[in-house]
């Protein structure tokens, strides 16, 4: 493992534990150049399967893209780092066991429900970015969806 101060390739593991329930392992590490102590992650790869993109281009799942749009959504909400895990772990297993190829359409659909039970302003957020909404009447028929 590289440091990411100074990246000297000697670095030393100073604390190892089980996170996101026994699915990954969290790793204090301390550079033995400069002393600077960071953090990595180790997790297992279940999620290879392949999105396939509304005009039929295909792409390999990417967690982080995925994760990184649905913290937009629920910026300033009070959502925590578990809480989104859990979701995207939840969602992976299922469209894991579902084939090779995923449509993404059922990938933002998914995200879309398990936003909804979590917090419905950042299911919103996300529904806006996901069907593009092009004015205010495509939103409000959203919300009322939302209200019924």
């Amino acid at each position: 493992m590289y440091c990411p101060k100074c990246n000297c390739k000697e670095t030393r593991v100073l604390d190892s534990r089980e996170t996101d329930g026994h699915k990954a392992v969290r790793r204090r590490r301390e550079c033995e150049k400069c002393d600077y102590r960071f953090t990595t992650f180790e997790r297992t790869e279940s999620s290879k399967f392949i999105v396939v993109k509304k005009d039929g281009a295909r792409e390999s799942y990417d967690r982080e893209k995925l994760e990184k749009g649905i913290w937009k959504a629920c910026e300033k909400r009070k959502i925590t780092e578990e809480q989104v895990t859990k979701m995207l772990n939840s969602l992976e297993e299922m469209w894991s066991n579902s084939g090779k190829e995923i449509p993404s359409k059922v990938v933002g659909e998914g995200v879309m429900n398990a936003l909804k039970e979590l917090d419905e302003v950042a299911y919103i957020r996300f529904a806006s970015v996901y069907r593009q909404f092009k004015d205010l009447e495509s939103f409000k028929k959203e919300l009322q969806k939302l209200l019924k």
